[in-house]
């Protein structure tokens, strides 16, 4: 299916295209523009963390910027930087470190793209008097009997809808995602085709503002009461040892326990931050019935039978949703408080909260599960 921007009379229009300085919108800019619409190329700055300016693989900071307004130059459209770096810091980073010192499992790309990356930007787009926003994401958009829907990418192993459950109907509208339908492989092709010196970039790191994937020594910085040490503590409250630093762990860690003479091995199955205490036991303390989810946003019917991701990568599971909470029909591993619960159905996405509280699993079912 060829790339479309399902605008009436695209040759006439006006499209403002968000630019990571990345292929994948550096494509999107370059389809824009094959359209004969007026093409106007936005990036964001978000942060600048030194180093990070000069790696490959992050997004955002200064060599993307440049490299953004090369693709534009080279397509002969317009193109502005808009600084927001002070409210990236405010409304990901630092909620990014407030998540992780609290014990819970953040989920910072969600909260990017519900804050500047579509409100902001759209807000902008608006003013310049665009007809839509156009962005890389694998992700389609589908109109059925007059309501626009999201879908996940063709692609799974592009897809990026999870990311996007927070999109209201209203952005929805005036949003494209014109890659939606390509595997990764034909957009790499277009940009090849296109002569964009982009072509052969690597992907961007999910968290793009911590370039060096040492997400516990940004936290550290930003809140250092996150690595001071504390006790390991079994389920039954016994002593088992000393830990560095809440910070550097997660529900469902295995790894940096280091508690030997058990008779299995050992995972992180609660944080308690305030005590400094990590607790652990046995895999199948992990197990998890039923998860509470708030701030739930729904694009689509709100449904009571739902297939649920609460990892970016996981597969969906069947589940039942009550209005409050999403009950698992089989234990569920890996759910932590801060990750992002969002409901499908098939390839629809329906809408999605933030997991606030789990209810572990009766145990013995979680053995045979």
């Amino acid at each position: 299916m060829s790339p479309s921007f399902d605008l009436p009379d695209a040759a006439s229009a006006r499209i403002v295209v968000a630019m990571s300085g990345g292929v994948d919108s550096s494509v999107v800019a370059a389809l824009a523009a094959g359209t004969g619409a007026e093409v106007i190329g936005v990036t964001l700055q978000l942060y600048d963390h030194g180093e990070a300016v000069k790696r490959s693989g992050s997004c955002c900071a200064g060599q993307d910027i440049y490299d953004a307004k090369t693709v534009c130059d080279r397509l002969g459209i317009a193109h502005y930087v808009l600084d927001f770096e002070s409210r990236f810091r405010t409304g990901v980073i630092d909620r990014f470190a407030d998540e992780y010192a609290q014990g819970r499992t953040p989920v910072p790309c969600s909260l990017c793209n519900q804050g500047v990356k579509f409100t902001d930007l759209i807000a902008f787009a608006r003013d310049l008097g665009a007809d839509c926003l156009a962005t890389g994401h694998y992700v389609r958009r589908a109109e059925r009997e007059g309501r626009v829907e999201l879908w996940k990418g063709r692609d799974p192993a592009r897809d990026q809808s999870y990311f996007l459950y927070g999109t209201t109907q209203e952005q929805l509208d005036y949003l494209r995602f014109p890659l939606g339908d390509l595997p990764k492989s034909e957009t790499r092709r277009l940009a090849v085709e296109a002569g964009l010196v982009v072509a052969d970039k690597p992907d961007s790191q999910d968290i793009c503002f911590v370039p060096d994937g040492d997400y516990a020594g940004l936290v550290k910085r930003l809140r250092p009461e996150t690595a001071a040490p504390g006790e390991i503590v079994g389920l039954d409250g016994e002593f088992l040892g000393q830990h560095q630093g809440v910070v550097h762990f997660t529900i469902g860690q295995r790894r940096g326990i280091e508690i030997g003479g058990q008779p299995e091995p050992l995972y992180v199955v609660r944080i308690e931050p305030e005590e400094r205490r990590l607790v652990v036991g046995p895999r199948r303390a992990l197990a998890v019935a039923a998860a509470r989810v708030e701030g739930i946003n729904w694009l689509a019917e709100d449904q009571t039978r739902v297939e649920a991701k609460v990892r970016s990568l996981a597969r969906p599971v069947a589940g039942n949703w009550d209005g409050e909470r999403l009950h698992f029909e089989s234990p569920e591993y890996g759910v932590a408080p801060g990750q992002s619960a969002v409901f499908y159905d098939g390839d629809r996405l329906l809408g999605g909260g933030t997991i606030v509280e789990t209810e572990g699993a009766d145990l013995k079912s979680a053995v045979a599960a």
